[in-house]
């Protein structure tokens, strides 16, 4: 779609982005507070992208929140994030239902303490009448863990007989993906200055624009995101064909 950002010229502004959330910690170090601290004001960048996303038009958000490696992080860290994620679903539920927010958490949540599981739950059902922006928390979330998640259902749809081994393709493990029902990502956003994708949706951002930015996720606003949309907007998507092609299509 074509909105105007800026109101000075029309841009394309991606369907579906997602975030990995990068730099809070380092954020916080550099002031001489503890990690947390920044995990807290990264909580404010939040919400500050969510609303810049519905005002900009975009369907999607999909946020790295906690990946399956971060487990290795320090305990105490880990209890605090934990506790951080309970306090936010609790605190912003209002708010996602007021502005028509729909919320997913997508990834093993087993592995979380039965409280929060309880509030992923609730916030969930809460916001599932919202038609507005899909905003979708990747915790406790890996893309291979995804991939394998698919393979392991299409497999029990071969032992009971449902399809054949032949008939699992692309499209049937697509349907069986985590957010299957929304658009594949067009815009990759990492924060931070770091510049890898860290097995964060392998499978849904086959055909992803990248865009890496050196602001801490704290500091992530207005005009990050705007150079973000810009960037992507400025780029030509091929998928596979020459750009002559895409020319003559557009």
């Amino acid at each position: 779609m074509s909105e105007s950002l800026s109101g000075q010229r029309e841009i394309s502004v991606p369907r579906h982005i997602a975030i990995i959330m990068d730099g809070n910690g380092r954020w916080a170090e550099a002031q001489g507070k503890p990690r947390v601290v920044g995990h807290r004001a990264g909580v404010r960048s939040v919400r500050e992208v969510v609303r810049l996303c519905r005002e900009s038009g975009v369907d999607a958000l999909t946020l790295f929140a906690f990946s399956s490696e971060n487990w290795r992080r320090p305990e105490r860290e880990v209890a605090l994030l934990m506790r951080l994620f309970i306090t936010v679903l609790r605190r912003e539920v209002k708010m996602l239902q007021k502005n028509n927010v729909r919320l997913k958490v997508i990834g093993d949540i087993t592995m979380f303490e039965p409280k929060l599981q309880q509030r992923i739950q609730e916030a969930e059902a809460r916001t599932a009448d919202c038609t507005g922006l899909a905003l979708n928390v990747a915790a406790n979330y890996g893309g291979r863990w995804d991939i394998a998640q698919a393979c392991r259902q299409a497999a029990r749809k071969v032992q009971r007989g449902d399809c054949s081994v032949a008939a699992i393709d692309e499209a049937m493990l697509q349907g069986l993906m985590s957010l299957s029902e929304l658009p594949e990502v067009d815009l990759l956003i990492r924060t931070g200055g770091e510049q890898r994708i860290s097995n964060f949706l392998l499978w849904q951002c086959a055909y992803s624009e990248l865009f890496f930015s050196d602001v801490l996720w704290p500091d992530f606003g207005d005009d990050a995101f705007a150079e973000a949309i810009e960037a992507f907007s400025s780029r030509q998507r091929r998928f596979g064909q020459t750009g002559a092609q895409v020319s003559q299509t557009g």
